[in-house]
């Protein structure tokens, strides 16, 4: 048996993770089809946005002068000489007394310079050409205007590099004239499945035998962390099926996760494979669940080798392998939003290392109350199912006490979400 590396902490290993991790390849896609994903260049516009002076409110385009002297006792009566609608144009100057019916969105004509709301006014008939339009309290010039270029010039940086494209986003890069954007690409994942214990999950498993259900969560964790999982078969305990596919996978993909065989023992070969074929940057980080969770390179491209159980896999996906694929993603904000919270039970500790519970998370008049799920095993799925947040219970032996305030990692939150404490 080998013997036990020197586990590091969370954050040593996660700065090795950022230190080993550049942002990725980038492609060119469909404006919709970058919303939630970061930009890889500034986008301009190219027209003013508006391109026009154009109205806010449905209501009647005037000069303001000449109703600056409208009261309820001396109201001020203009002709409507046009009825303009969006996509509508006034052929002429508005003159004096006269006044044009206008829609949101429609652009002012030449000469006017202010807006009246139509529940504003009175008028005969139906309001509209050739109708007396009356105003019983005077205007500012620009009321209800919307300028041209309001919203960016032509030219303007409306995107900034590193931006991460929203819905709302999708329609101002439209209407700046970008409907494809360069962003960075979602990164390949090779999704590697060890031990010959594995059968596949739709398979009634032997004496002796498991389903292959960690294969499903990390396809799962991949795409909500915006990558494209890429799955090979699984892989036996021997090394050379191992070599196999580990250098497949690294000439095929972005980033290599494989699970199983990651620990010290008789059939845990992974981290030996990893050294022989390239370089290891870490092995062990002192957590719990999650301790074996080496990381390191083959032939230039990053390898996670994470635990056969799915608790354990889970956690070093999440601090880990997502950091990687947000790096590589172009973002900025790597770490998962954070609350302190006031645990409800006593823990007590007879291993040093950091605990990470998987626990509810719930906001009362008193501030934020955190309860741990009760089966806080690495083997089973069920408690990050119902969880919301890991309780983070510090280093060392003291443990905390039940109203002790702990730290809680919101899992079920993205990382640009900022949480009050």
């Amino acid at each position: 048996m080998r013997q036990a590396p020197t586990p590091i902490s969370i954050e040593e290993a996660r700065n090795i993770v950022r230190n080993h991790i550049k942002p990725g390849r980038t492609e060119t896609v469909l404006v919709t089809d970058a919303v939630g994903r970061v930009v890889a260049r500034n986008l301009t516009s190219d027209i003013d946005v508006t391109p026009f002076d154009d109205s806010a409110m449905d209501g009647f385009a005037v000069r303001a002068a000449d109703i600056e002297t409208a009261t309820d006792d001396a109201p001020v009566a203009l002709e409507c000489v046009d009825h303009i609608g969006a996509g509508g144009v006034f052929e002429g100057i508005l003159q004096p007394g006269q006044t044009a019916r206008i829609m949101t969105g429609a652009i002012i004509p030449e000469g006017a310079d202010a807006v009246v709301k139509i529940e504003d006014v009175t008028f005969t008939g139906e309001g509209t050409i050739g109708d007396t339009i009356t105003f019983c309290a005077p205007t500012t010039v620009g009321k209800n205007i919307r300028y041209a270029g309001e919203e960016a010039k032509a030219g303007d940086v409306v995107v900034e590099a590193g931006e991460v494209i929203t819905a709302a986003g999708a329609g101002l890069l439209s209407a700046c004239g970008n409907l494809y954007v360069e962003v960075y690409a979602r990164p390949v994942v090779g999704l590697i499945s060890i031990g010959s214990e594995l059968v596949e999950a739709n398979e009634v498993p032997a004496r002796g035998m498991i389903r292959n259900s960690n294969v499903w969560a990390m396809q799962a964790y991949v795409a909500a962390a915006g990558g494209i999982p890429k799955v090979y078969p699984t892989v036996p305990d021997d090394v050379d099926a191992i070599k196999e596919v580990y250098l497949q996978a690294v000439a095929e993909c972005d980033l290599v996760v494989s699970t199983g065989g990651a620990c010290l023992g008789d059939f845990d070969l992974t981290p030996g494979i990893l050294t022989e074929l390239g370089t290891m940057h870490f092995e062990r980080v002192s957590v719990k669940p999650g301790k074996s969770q080496p990381f390191g390179e083959i032939n230039g491209a990053p390898v996670f080798v994470l635990s056969g159980n799915p608790a354990a896999s889970s956690m070093g996906f999440e601090l880990y392998v997502r950091l990687a694929m947000r790096i590589m993603q172009g973002y900025t904000q790597l770490d998962r939003p954070t609350v302190q919270a006031r645990i409800t039970c006593d823990i007590r500790k007879k291993d040093p290392r950091v605990f990470l519970e998987r626990a509810v998370l719930s906001q009362t008049d008193d501030g934020y109350e955190v309860v741990l799920l009760k089966n806080q095993s690495s083997a089973l799925f069920g408690a990050l199912q119902r969880c919301n947040c890991f309780a983070v219970i510090p280093e060392g032996l003291d443990g905390v006490r039940m109203g002790d305030i702990v730290t809680c990692i919101v899992c079920t939150a993205d990382e640009s979400l900022p949480m009050g404490e």
